[in-house]
């Protein structure tokens, strides 16, 4: 059976008023609850594929090999 989350929120970091450095790659804190066991966790996830994969809060995803893909 696969895994599936819900999630919950993501939190994009703040760089203030100095803005992003330089090729720097952003990566967000998601916070995602398990279907199964109800348990939630935090992972980090690249900015770019959240909007790549059209994940936002309130989607259900799943892991493969440690990569976040969304459930359609």
């Amino acid at each position: 059976m696969l895994e599936t989350f819900n999630v919950l929120r993501i939190d994009e970091p703040d760089f203030g008023c100095e803005g992003r450095p330089d090729g720097m790659e952003v990566k967000d804190k998601v916070l995602l609850r398990s279907n199964y066991t109800g348990e939630e966790m935090v992972v980090r996830e690249k900015d770019a594929r959240l909007y790549e994969l059209d994940i936002n809060e309130g989607d259900r995803v799943f892991m493969i090999d440690g990569e976040m893909r969304k459930l359609r």
